[in-house]
């Protein structure tokens, strides 16, 4: 599913952090080395449609990479 974040990402949770992020090798193989953590939040999304709602999102980030591989999460919180 496409979307747009078009608010800022609030009640941020950490998942996993290093050996337990599930995807760690793929992420070091396409972005590079770094301490991986996934993470959880909520934010507003612009949908394809062109309707904004609320919802879950999920993403990687690691310090000195950023935010990676944005995951919307369903059914919506509104």
């Amino acid at each position: 599913m496409d979307f747009e974040i078009v608010s800022e990402i609030t009640q941020i949770e950490t998942i996993a952090v290093g050996v337990g992020v599930r995807d760690g090798k793929k992420l070091r193989r396409l972005y590079g080395a770094g301490r991986w953590r996934k993470l959880k939040g909520i934010a507003s999304v612009r949908l394809l449609s062109g309707k904004i709602r609320t919802a879950e999102i999920h993403w990687y980030e690691a310090h000195g990479i950023g935010k990676r591989e944005f995951k919307l999460k369903l059914p919506f919180l509104d």
